[in-house]
C-alpha cells in the first residue's frame, strides 16, 4: 500500500521530509487526467492537492484506503468536504499561511491602478516620456472597502489603513464587534452601502452558491465612476461580462483580477477592457507563502498518518 499521492506541483523541503518517512508518489500533472487519478487513488492513504485537482464524491468513493486529503491553500471549492465527512476522510487545509502574500498583492494591484503604473511603464519602455498622460490619484484619505472580512480581508485592510485610508467592511458572517477590525476603525455596512461609498473595493469572498455572481452589473452600477475594483479571491464571485461592460462604459475607473471564473480563461471582453490589470492567480505564489503552505500541509498529513490530531482540520471524522 502506498502512503501519499501528490497530484499537483507542490515542492519544497517539507515534501522532501515527508518523503523520508512515507512512501510518496509525486505526479504533478495527474490532476489533468481524471480517469488515471481515479484508477490510482485506491492505492493511497493520503492525497495532497492544490486547487486544480477535483476531489469530488466519485474520487472519494473510489479511495478505499484514504484517510486524509490535504488542500495546500485556503479555498475548498475543489474538495467535496461533505462527501469526505460522510466517508470518514479528514480534510485539512492551510487557512492562514498565504494570507500575507494575498493581501500584499491586493494592495500592489490597488497602487498599480491608482498610479497607472502598468500603462506608464509600457509607454516609457517603447521610448516615450509622456509625464502628462499618467496623472494618478493618492490613496491617502480615500475609502477602502473589503468584501469579505476574514483573515485576508483584515490583513489587506490593515495595509490600506497604513496608507491613511478609511475602512468599510461587508461580511454577514463576521461579528461587528470583531476586535481586529475594530482596531482598524472599520465600519461594517451593507454591501450596497460599501459599493457606493468606496474608492477601492477589494474582494475576499469564498466561492459558494451564495456568492456566485454576487458582483454583477447591478452592483457595479452602484460604485463611483472613479472607483477601482480588485479581486484576489475567487473568479466565480464576479460576472465577468458585466465587469467588462462597466469598464468599457466608464461605470468604473479600473479593475484588477488575479482570479477568473474559468482558469485558464478563454479570451473575452475583459482582455480588451480599458484600465484592466490581469494576473494568472499568483496571489499566493511567493517563496515565503509557498514554503509555509507546503510545510503546514505536509505536517498535518504526516500527523494524521501517524494517528495524531491535525492542526488545521476542516471537518470532524472518527479516528481510524
Amino acid at each position: 500500500m502506498h502512503d501519499v499521492l501528490i497530484t499537483e506541483n507542490i515542492r519544497g523541503e517539507a515534501t522532501q521530509r515527508i518523503a523520508q518517512r512515507f512512501d510518496v508518489t509525486f505526479l504533478p500533472d495527474l490532476w489533468k487526467d481524471s480517469a488515471e487519478l481515479l484508477r490510482r487513488i485506491p492505492e493511497f492513504r493520503a492525497l495532497i492537492v492544490r486547487n486544480q485537482t477535483r476531489v469530488d464524491r466519485a474520487l472519494l468513493d473510489a479511495a478505499a484506503k484514504l484517510v486524509v486529503v490535504g488542500r495546500a491553500g485556503v479555498g475548498l471549492d475543489n474538495v467535496d468536504v461533505k462527501a469526505a465527512t460522510d466517508l470518514n476522510i479528514l480534510v485539512t487545509s492551510t487557512p492562514d499561511q498565504n494570507a500575507i502574500s494575498v493581501a500584499e498583492l491586493a494592495i500592489g494591484m490597488t497602487l498599480a491602478l491608482a498610479r497607472k503604473i502598468i500603462p506608464a511603464h509600457e509607454n516609457t519602455f517603447i521610448g516615450n516620456w509622456n509625464r502628462q498622460h499618467f496623472y494618478g490619484v493618492e490613496l491617502y484619505g480615500k475609502t477602502f472597502g473589503i468584501v469579505g472580512a476574514g483573515k485576508i480581508g483584515y490583513l489587506t485592510a490593515s495595509r490600506a489603513r497604513a496608507f491613511g485610508m478609511k475602512i468599510l467592511a461587508y461580511d454577514p458572517y463576521v461579528s461587528h464587534d470583531n476586535i481586529y477590525l475594530s482596531e482598524l476603525a472599520a465600519q461594517f455596512v451593507s454591501l450596497e452601502d460599501l459599493l457606493s461609498r468606496s474608492d477601492v473595493v477589494s474582494c475576499h469572498l469564498p466561492s459558494t452558491p451564495e456568492t456566485a455572481g454576487l458582483l454583477n452589473g447591478r452592483m457595479f452600477a452602484r460604485m463611483k465612476s472613479t472607483a477601482f475594483f480588485v479581486n484576489t479571491a475567487r473568479g466565480e464571485v464576479v460576472v465577468e461580462e458585466d465587469l467588462a461592460e462597466a469598464l468599457a462604459s466608464g461605470v468604473l475607473a479600473g479593475a484588477a483580477l488575479d482570479v477568473r471564473s474559468q482558469e485558464p480563461p478563454r479570451p473575452s471582453a475583459l482582455e480588451r477592457a480599458p484600465n484592466i490589470l490581469l494576473t494568472p492567480h499568483i496571489a499566493a505564489f511567493t517563496h515565503e507563502a509557498q514554503q509555509r503552505v507546503t510545510a503546514a500541509i505536509c505536517e498535518d498529513v504526516a500527523r494524521v498518518l501517524d494517528g495524531l490530531t491535525a492542526q488545521n482540520a476542516v471537518n470532524r471524522v472518527k479516528r481510524r
